[in-house]
């Protein structure tokens, strides 16, 4: 049996506490939660926590990047063998059902933003869902530049989530919700060139 690296176990241990902040964030929020009950929940010290991030902001911006992932990869697998415009739409419906998880919304649409700032969190989301989308409009009107429907379109979906955020039935909102974003795809669609 091979041995582990010491890069292997950092490894494991880095996991290991985003595993933790990830689920006390998510279920207690970023304010909530500190670094003693992440690492009680991680089975670690303190100071073992410290050892790998330099602090609740720095663990917040880990779970976020791993939370954006997660969610990109639902979007591309919505969209997966749709035609363009259809693939658009599937790829906005599971964002909008994501903002049904809490943990999602408080992680993605509370927290993070109100942590991190504006900056960052765009930042992490260019790499992940608004390249999706961006990719998605590309194939839908490869005609025109993306670049500003991109933006307009992510920020009513974020505006839509914050909307199921903070709705006081979310699953019931959703309809609704998606309804409207189907009336704005479907007016973005009408203006695209043929």
């Amino acid at each position: 049996m091979a041995r582990r690296t010491q890069a292997d176990r950092s490894e494991t241990t880095t996991r290991q506490i985003v595993a933790a902040a990830a689920e006390h964030f998510g279920t207690s929020g970023y304010a909530a939660t500190s670094i003693d009950d992440i690492a009680r929940t991680a089975g670690l010290t303190k100071g073992a926590v410290y050892h790998h991030f330099d602090g609740k902001p720095a663990l917040l911006r880990a779970v976020f990047t791993g939370a954006e992932e997660q969610r990109a990869r639902r979007l591309a697998e919505a969209a997966a063998g749709l035609e363009p415009w259809a693939a658009v739409r599937a790829g906005c419906h599971a964002f909008l059902r994501s903002c049904l998880d809490p943990a999602v919304r408080r992680i993605l649409l509370l927290d993070g933003p109100a942590v991190l700032g504006w900056d960052e969190v765009r930042a992490v989301e260019e790499a992940h869902s608004t390249a999706l989308l961006r990719q998605g409009l590309t194939r839908a009107a490869p005609a025109d530049d993306p670049t500003i429907r991109t933006h307009l379109l992510l920020g009513a979906l974020c505006e839509a989530g914050m909307l199921l955020a903070r709705a006081a039935d979310p699953t019931a909102a959703l309809d609704l919700i998606t309804a409207e974003v189907d009336a704005l795809l479907d007016g973005l669609a009408a203006r695209a060139p043929r």
